[in-house]
């Protein structure tokens, strides 16, 4: 990936130079190891601090809601669907963009790394399909294949859907991947094992709401938990509030999500909350055919009356 950040820097400068553009919004390096940051270049000065490698995991288009300027943004492949979805819903529009796209090579998981160490991790460098972790003490090489996103691992959408720039050549995509394994092992449990499942996956949850702040989808102006007038879910950690929140959430979220894995990122309690979202994800793929983010010529099923809907009652 590190060929990468010349080609997105050089696209950037220019953009900016021949006011193309307002500004980039790309990645600088962060603060804490495998945190990199998002990054506002409105000036050719401001690119320099443009990084790129495996740590890029959060999704950009989170940063384009309803803004007027013009924009260049950085986008890999779940990041341009969002882009899509986005133009979509006139949340953004599309002339007021130009896409940077970036053929991702996968992003690693921050949460399995650290835990296969005991004391802080001090430094993390990637070196081809190596991941060098160090610390006090220790250096340790990791394959980067064993610690990959779990949404980064079944990704068969790895190169931008949309884009004006591009900053390589298209990456091959996974091909006879298995994405929804796990949601099929769920939909085979008696309801009772489901039941506490899902009670058992979200009982670590602290509602920080990190899973809706994270997730690019998540734009209401008033998001239902934050509702007072009327008060629809409590704001404790009460199981059956904690489980609202949760599931509608995802339910919003459903025939939209691009399984970007911003939200499992985001959380500081390692919450597998894309177990939600895969499971609707497969329902839209196997009732309508339905990819979210793929094309701006067709509307998401769930906001689209066709008479030849699968279901009889709403004939």
């Amino acid at each position: 990936m590190s060929a990468y950040i010349d080609k997105i820097k050089e696209i950037s400068n220019r953009l900016l130079k021949e006011s193309k553009v307002d500004m980039v919004i790309g990645f600088r390096k962060g603060t804490v190891p495998m945190m990199n940051e998002p990054c506002f270049a409105k000036t050719p000065q401001d690119v320099d601090n443009f990084v790129w490698d495996s740590n890029c995991g959060i999704n950009l288009a989170n940063y384009l809601t309803n803004r007027e300027e013009k924009i260049g943004i950085i986008a890999k492949g779940c990041d341009s669907r969002n882009i899509v979805t986005h133009i979509i819903e006139n949340k953004i529009k599309r002339d007021r963009l130009v896409i940077i796209g970036v053929p991702c090579k996968a992003m690693i998981d921050r949460h399995k790394i650290e835990t296969m160490f005991e004391t802080e991790i001090q430094d993390v460098i990637e070196a081809d399909d190596k991941i060098i972790v160090k610390g006090d003490g220790f250096e340790k090489t990791l394959n980067k294949s064993d610690v990959l996103q779990e949404n980064c691992a079944i990704c068969i959408h790895r190169n931008p859907v949309k884009h004006d720039e591009v900053v390589g050549d298209p990456v091959e995509e996974q091909k006879d991947v298995d994405r929804y394994e796990d949601v099929r092992k769920i939909e085979a449990m008696p309801p009772e094992e489901k039941w506490r499942y899902f009670d058992d996956l979200i009982s670590a949850c602290i509602r920080c709401y990190a899973c809706r702040n994270a997730c690019p989808l998540c734009y209401c102006h008033t998001c239902f938990v934050d509702e007072s007038r009327p008060q629809w879910v409590g704001k404790s950690q009460d199981p059956i509030d904690t489980r609202t929140f949760h599931f509608l959430r995802a339910y919003h979220c459903s025939g939209r999500c691009t399984d970007c894995g911003a939200c499992e990122r985001a959380c500081p309690m390692g919450i597998k909350v894309r177990r939600f979202t895969k499971k609707l994800e497969k329902d839209c793929l196997d009732l309508f055919g339905w990819e979210a983010g793929m094309t701006l010529e067709e509307r998401p099923p769930l906001d689209t009356y066709r008479s030849d809907d699968p279901d009889e009652f709403i004939k």
